[in-house]
């Protein structure tokens, strides 16, 4: 019969955040892609530049807003370890 070794204590929370981190890119990687191949082969390389752009744009607020609370969590956690 096989041993079973012991579980490890498991932090469903960091789980729970990488997944969510993990979705958050795919679902990205996949309207960039499948969108601007999608643009590209209908209206061509032109569009496809516009895209990126727009698409640049409409990602910069939540990319300044993600930056701003990871900045904010590593002030608390830094006061919190003096």
């Amino acid at each position: 019969m096989k041993e079973r070794l012991p579980r490890r204590e498991q932090d469903l929370r960091a789980y729970a955040r990488g997944t969510q981190l993990r979705l958050i890119f795919g679902g990205l990687v996949i309207v960039v892609v499948v969108g601007n191949g999608l643009i590209w082969l209908i209206y061509g390389a032109g569009a496809v530049r516009m895209a990126m752009i727009c698409t640049s744009i409409g990602l910069a607020p939540g990319l300044l807003i993600i930056g701003w609370l990871l900045l904010m969590e590593w002030i608390v956690n830094r006061a919190r370890d003096e």
